[in-house]
Formats: C-alpha cells, sequence, structure tokens
C-alpha cells in the first residue's frame, strides 16, 4: 500500500459525507489516522462502532489537535462557530477545506477564524443521497463525481495535495471562482431541491387527494421530487440563507420560463410546447453522456458489497 496522503485527517461532523470519507480512506488509505468530532455523543458512538473513525472527540478543539487536514462538514450555518472554535488549535501547515454547498457564504463565515500558518482552500463534492447521519456512508459515493475546489490564493502544493486526496477516493475535480460556484449550484441543486420541497407540499394542501392516493399513486415524477424533499431541512435552510441571491435570481428566471409554458398550454399552443421539450430533452442526454447519470446510492452500495 502506499503512503497516505494525509497523515491526520480530522473529520468535523460526522454525518452523509464525512462518513462516507472516512470509508473510502479507509479502502484506499489516504489517511495514516481519522480523528472525527459530533456533538451528539450518538453520533459519535456510532463512528467508532462503524469503523471509520479511529478516535472521536466531545469537542472540535480536540479532534483538529496534529492534524495536517480538517474537513468541515456541518452545515453551512455551523461553520463560522467550528472555524471559531478550532482556530487557535489548528497545527501550522495544516488545510482547512470543507464541503459545504455554498462557498462564498463559507469563504466569510470561516476565512477570519483562521491563523495566518493554515491554508484554507475550499471544497464541495457533487455527491449526496436523501440519507444523512454516520449509518448513511459508503466508500464509493464520490466515484465518478464531480468536486469543486475554490483554492482562491492557497498554494499550488497544497491544492495539488488536496486534489490528490479527492481523485484518491474516486472524484473528478475541478477549480472554480466562489461566485460562479454560487451561481452554478443554484441552477443544477439548489432551486431544483426548492422546487422539489414545494410539489411536496402543493400534493400535501391538495385536500382532494388524500395522503394514501399520494404515495398509492405516485409516479416516477412525484417520487422523484419526494425524494429530493426528504434531504436534510437544517442543511437546505442554511444553503437558501447563505446562497439567497442566486437561488432568488434562478427562481426569477425559472418563473419566467414557466409562464412560457402555461401560456402555451392555455393556448393550445402545441409547437412551442413541443419545441421547448426538444430543446430541454437535450440536457438530459448531455447528463447522460458526462456519465452523471448514474444512482449513486445504488451504485456504490452495490460496489461495496462486491469488494
Amino acid at each position: 500500500m502506499s503512503e497516505p496522503i494525509y497523515n491526520r485527517v480530522a473529520l468535523i461532523g460526522l454525518g452523509l459525507i464525512a462518513s462516507s470519507m472516512g470509508h473510502a480512506m479507509r479502502r484506499w488509505g489516504l489517511a495514516g489516522e481519522i480523528t472525527g468530532h459530533a456533538r451528539s455523543a450518538e453520533t459519535r458512538q456510532a463512528a467508532l462502532e462503524i469503523g471509520f473513525c479511529d478516535r472521536v472527540f466531545e469537542t472540535a478543539a480536540e479532534a483538529v489537535a496534529g492534524a495536517d487536514l480538517v474537513v468541515l462538514a456541518v452545515p453551512v450555518g455551523a461553520m463560522g462557530r467550528i472555524a471559531e472554535e478550532i482556530g487557535p488549535h489548528l497545527a501550522p501547515g495544516a488545510t482547512v477545506t470543507d464541503v459545504g454547498s455554498v462557498k462564498q457564504a463559507v469563504i466569510e463565515a470561516v476565512a477570519p477564524h483562521l491563523p495566518d500558518h493554515v491554508i484554507f482552500i475550499p471544497g464541495h463534492p457533487l455527491a449526496g443521497t436523501e440519507h444523512s447521519g454516520p449509518h448513511s456512508g459508503f466508500a464509493t459515493l464520490f466515484r465518478n463525481r464531480f468536486c469543486l475546489l475554490v483554492p482562491g490564493a492557497a498554494p499550488a502544493a497544497a491544492v495539488a495535495r488536496l486534489r490528490r486526496f479527492w481523485e484518491g477516493m474516486g472524484a473528478v475535480v475541478e477549480e472554480m471562482e466562489a461566485e460562479h460556484h454560487d451561481l452554478v449550484l443554484a441552477v443544477t441543486s439548489h432551486t431544483p431541491h426548492l422546487i422539489a420541497y414545494t410539489m411536496v407540499g402543493v400534493a400535501d394542501h391538495l385536500r382532494r387527494v388524500t395522503e394514501s392516493e399520494v404515495i398509492k399513486y405516485s409516479a416516477a415524477g412525484f417520487r422523484d421530487f419526494t425524494r429530493i424533499a426528504a434531504s436534510d431541512p437544517t442543511m437546505w435552510r442554511d444553503v437558501f440563507l447563505s446562497n439567497r441571491e442566486a437561488t432568488l435570481d434562478i427562481l426569477g428566471r425559472f418563473t419566467e420560463e414557466l409562464f412560457v409554458l402555461q401560456r402555451a398550454i392555455r393556448m393550445g399552443d402545441g409547437e412551442t410546447l413541443f419545441n421547448y421539450f426538444t430543446r430541454t430533452r437535450a440536457i438530459r442526454r448531455g447528463i447522460i453522456e458526462a456519465g452523471q447519470d448514474t444512482a449513486a446510492p445504488d451504485f456504490g452500495r452495490v460496489k461495496a458489497q462486491e469488494d
């Protein structure tokens, strides 16, 4: 087995992403030691029992001691508080990264609390499931998924090291500026999640359709909405509040497009509907061609059982 990329990795937050990172680090020998922290004693105990952490601590400050990579895997709204806690305890030369779905707000919350002797490289793996908690992780979650890094002024060697780390877990790594990242994710992730939550909410308020009928007669489209809407509410609350401007911009554009379709349906304009659906179908084909249509949860668990 080759030398680990980092001698000690501290996972702050032990949910789906962090537990999957732990499993992946274990499987491919990417870390010499994995420490962890979660506020819940139950979560800390689960991480030890599952085995993706070597040691867990009641405080984040204890967990980061001596770590050369610290991963902030807590909701975006908690990033600043955690950074303030761990700042004085970070080892000189350590790299701090995160896995948050928003980047500009995380930079503004975290960077002021980090000492000059550490390197901050924000990150975001575009991977996940509707499940949460330490039991939901699996080693292949990041395989063939993009991981976006926002290196800023970080030293090239530190960025290259973090890139190798994510590539070791199977991710495809690209670099992006924070503001652009937040706009792109508002289109590809944040607004679709908000629409999914809304559509499930609409179904819940339709008193003509009983709850049992919604469940019994769910077609594929609604099932997809309910899967997305089952995502962690704390995380998504923080995402929308932190990426407010980009999300509102995309929601405005979505509303304009919706009005076009609404008018075409009302006017019986089949040509507009056909042309619109033909154009948008090409986007789905592009996703397939890019290899991003694989259902990560099933793929990951099947591979985990095979390996």
